[in-house]
């Protein structure tokens, strides 16, 4: 579908003072928030979650990293792979974990492995992980706590995932290095 990605001057009015807070932020707005200010709710919302999963969940920005690379990858995000790769390499993420995220290789660390099951878990079935899968997640050391917030971060990718998928947001040039393709599209 063909969309606007709106700059402060194309955007409805009510997306305006969203857009000059992605500026502040970010130094432009990403394509994404231009694509999003066409539903001022939707940047609204996203921006509002997107603070809160930095802010307010106990995670950690390994955790967080794990949470919502694992996300963008299983939603195949052309997007959001490569803009959270480059939030995770300017966190001072190891690359190692940024690696095996986007090559949907096994992490090295045991906790953040089961954090990525779990996350899938709760992706995958659409909110209804089994008692199994929950049990693994609490015998990894995560608790109530920790399934609310990974509801919390997996609300936010699927709003940004699928406006990507649906809109084909253009990717940002500052995002472009770390351009990424699902395992399926890779060249051999």
């Amino acid at each position: 579908m063909k969309t606007t990605v709106h700059t402060l001057d194309s955007a409805p009015e009510d997306s305006k003072p969203l857009l000059e807070n992605s500026m502040k932020t970010f130094g432009r707005p990403p394509s994404l928030h231009g694509v999003m200010a066409e539903s001022p709710g939707l940047l609204e919302g996203y921006q509002r979650l997107h603070a809160l999963a930095i802010n307010g969940t106990a995670f950690t920005k390994e955790e967080r990293t794990v949470v919502w690379m694992t996300v963008n990858v299983r939603h195949q995000c052309h997007y959001c792979v490569p803009a959270h790769t480059a939030i995770a390499h300017r966190e001072k993420v190891d690359p190692a974990i940024i690696d095996a995220l986007r090559d949907e290789t096994p992490l090295v660390d045991a906790k953040l492995e089961a954090l990525r099951d779990f996350t899938l878990a709760v992706a995958d079935s659409r909110g209804r992980p089994s008692a199994e899968q929950v049990a693994a997640f609490e015998a990894a050391g995560y608790g109530e706590r920790a399934v609310l917030d990974v509801i919390l971060i997996v609300a936010q990718k699927v709003m940004s995932n699928y406006v990507n998928s649906i809109f084909d947001t253009p990717t940002d040039a500052a995002f472009e290095k770390f351009a990424w393709q699902p395992k399926g599209e890779r060249a051999a």
